[in-house]
């Protein structure tokens, strides 16, 4: 099958800047793109790396799309290579969607019966509070808007201010709430320990009634060893974030033995395709997750985590309080250029 091809980049400023362990974040771009099949049918798709995170940077994917002719194949799409993961998702989940009538031209972002709510049942969200004492302020917000799951940003202040703050948050949190806490691989290996053994004490002390659900990449990639040594001496869970940003690294951090949580980005993890594959051949424990995407990735991204989620854990896409809502952000994207 051969697809006429069209691709427009995008930026999206950030209502304030998001702060993680690898620095300020304010403005997320990224690649629409479009294919159009021998009857007209369309799909879009989207490529939103983040190179910091293990994905290529956004200058290799606008130059993989000036490269490309305007008609292309399946094959060609099957065939971009791994070092482009956020490309092979932009343009696996555009093929996927052609035909589908989700994105018809000047349609705006209707998703219709697709679109799913922080409290469904079928799909609990996780909303992302901001690093230090901001999060005191937003999680109420966040909470009548139907969130019962928070991940808040550590490893971006002093250690000693964290857990002050932390200790706040989780007496002020409602006890059927569910707390995720992310570091981006920032915590030294003590730092880690002490994290984990605060939460440890808190469970078994009985001091709170809500649940710490689990550290997400308590330290940075190349510590795998020890952070699967941590996983094993404590009974707050661990899960896996910037290590397995791809398949590659996925698979990878599976071989070595990792049998814990893993966070996948399908934004920048690579081809649905085989990521399906992964996850069915191996039946990993998987929260889904956001790469502050728009909502023609998010889509695709939802249509993964449905399929692929295992034990109803919330999925990370609660960001909208990030950015402005613009409706008629992807016509004007479209048309005006």
């Amino acid at each position: 099958m051969r697809y006429q091809f069209k691709f427009r980049p995008y930026r999206r400023r950030f209502l304030r800047a998001l702060t993680t362990n690898h620095g300020n974040w304010d403005i997320r771009e990224g690649i629409i793109l479009r294919l159009t099949d021998e009857s007209g049918k369309v799909g879009w798709g989207e490529i939103a790396p983040i190179s910091w995170f293990g994905s290529e940077t956004l200058e290799q994917a606008l130059d993989f799309c000036r490269q490309l002719p305007a008609e292309i194949t399946d094959e060609m799409i099957f065939s971009i290579p791994d070092e482009l993961p956020a490309c092979q998702f932009g343009f696996e989940s555009g093929l996927e969607g052609v035909g589908s009538g989700e994105w018809g031209v000047g349609s705006g972002e209707d998703e219709g019966d697709n679109c799913i709510t922080p409290n469904s049942s079928l799909f609990p969200y996780s909303a992302l509070l901001p690093a230090g004492e901001a999060a005191l302020n937003q999680w109420e917000t966040l909470w009548q808007q139907g969130y019962r799951t928070f991940k808040w940003k550590i490893g971006v202040y002093a250690i000693a201010d964290e857990l002050e703050i932390f200790e706040s948050l989780i007496h002020t949190l409602p006890a059927s709430s569910k707390l995720r806490l992310d570091a981006n691989g920032g915590l030294s290996y003590e730092e880690a320990n002490l994290w984990l053994w605060t939460c440890d004490n808190l469970k078994v002390n009985g001091e709170i009634a809500l649940e710490i659900e689990f550290i997400e990449q308590p330290l940075p990639v190349e510590q795998f060893q020890q952070m699967l040594e941590l996983s094993m001496s404590y009974e707050t869970a661990i899960a896996l974030d910037e290590s397995v940003a791809t398949l590659r690294q996925l698979a990878a951090c599976y071989q070595q033995g990792w049998r814990g949580i893993f966070v996948i980005k399908p934004g920048i993890v690579g081809s649905p395709s085989r990521l399906r594959k992964f996850c069915h051949q191996h039946q990993i424990d998987a929260v889904f997750s956001s790469v502050f995407e728009t909502a023609i990735a998010r889509q695709a991204s939802l249509k993964l985590a449905a399929e692929l989620s295992r034990n109803n854990r919330a999925i990370g896409f609660g960001i909208d309080h990030f950015f402005e809502q613009e409706e008629t952000w992807f016509q004007s994207l479209w048309n005006d250029l």
